[in-house]
């Protein structure tokens, strides 16, 4: 492995979820040497195609790359406060087999985020959240 690939799997594994800027900003700051943006790009591709990687589309913006070995959940996106939580793939089981059973379609939700309400927003007044500024980026519970 590159050494730039390998200072760009280290910022994914420290980070744990991480768009492409983020990732940049973690090589520029991990006090090597700088690291243009399409390397990392390039490297993130690179390590996609090997495995290593993979990524989630949490919203309509960039990408979140992950471990390849930390893909086997749901992402699950608040649309209230931008909350990002995780389950089990398994919870998913369901509903995997009904789109399965409805259409011959074998749906890989490792790949999606669901968007909906945390429990917290939801348990709010008239189901919302009302007093709280909503967050400015995807939170992880891991």
């Amino acid at each position: 492995m590159t050494p730039q690939r390998q200072r760009v799997l280290d910022a994914v594994a420290t980070l744990g979820h991480a768009t492409p800027d983020d990732v940049v900003a973690r090589v520029s700051a991990d006090g090597g040497t700088p690291l243009a943006t399409s390397t990392v790009y390039r490297a993130l591709e690179a390590l996609e195609s090997l495995g290593i990687v993979g990524h989630t589309h949490l919203d309509h913006h960039a990408p979140s790359y992950h471990l390849a070995d930390h893909a086997d959940h749901v992402h699950l996106v608040c649309r209230s406060c931008g909350r990002v939580q995780q389950c089990d793939r398994q919870a998913a089981d369901a509903f995997i087999g009904n789109v399965l059973r409805a259409t011959g379609f074998v749906a890989d939700v490792t790949h999606m985020a669901v968007h909906g309400e945390c429990a917290e927003c939801a348990s709010g007044p008239d189901g919302h959240q009302s007093a709280k500024e909503p967050q400015r980026g995807p939170t992880h519970d891991h």
